[in-house]
């Protein structure tokens, strides 16, 4: 079963910190951002094969927003266009600050139960993602 959770960020607020903790502070098995609206200023980025974050100053428009959360940890990606309009994405890493606002929808998939575990093939901490059974604890689809 899936709910939805809408919820708006305020500025000055911290956008993955936020989502972190409010997967820790329900206890969320498995989330996932369905829509997000906003803008942030500066955004924190992580190119792909990079491990130095980039720092996008000055304000910028969220234009994508995708990713899962859980109280084990999230992983997302955004896209962002600054005031020339020129675009870039990433890893979106802590220090995103939301400039004026951030309008989020979030799915939360009932049953579910995303955790981390590294990888021996990538080294990195993949999604294990399991589905239990709310009476019979039993494992579901694969």
């Amino acid at each position: 079963m899936m709910t939805i959770h809408i919820e708006r960020l305020r500025p000055g607020d911290d956008l993955r910190r936020s989502l972190q903790q409010f997967a820790r502070g329900r206890e969320l098995g498995a989330g996932f951002i369905l829509s997000a609206v906003g803008s942030l200023g500066p955004a924190m980025l992580r190119f792909a094969g990079r491990d130095i974050p980039t720092v996008i100053d000055g304000d910028v428009e969220l234009l994508a927003l995708s990713g899962t959360i859980s109280r084990h940890g999230v992983h997302l990606h955004a896209s962002v266009a600054d005031a020339a309009g020129q675009v870039c994405g990433g890893h979106l890493l802590e220090g995103s600050i939301v400039r004026t606002t951030m309008e989020l929808v979030l799915g939360i998939a009932g049953g579910w139960e995303i955790r981390r575990e590294t990888d021996p093939l990538t080294g990195y901490a993949e999604m294990v993602a399991e589905y239990r059974d709310a009476l019979l604890g039993a494992r579901g689809p694969d």
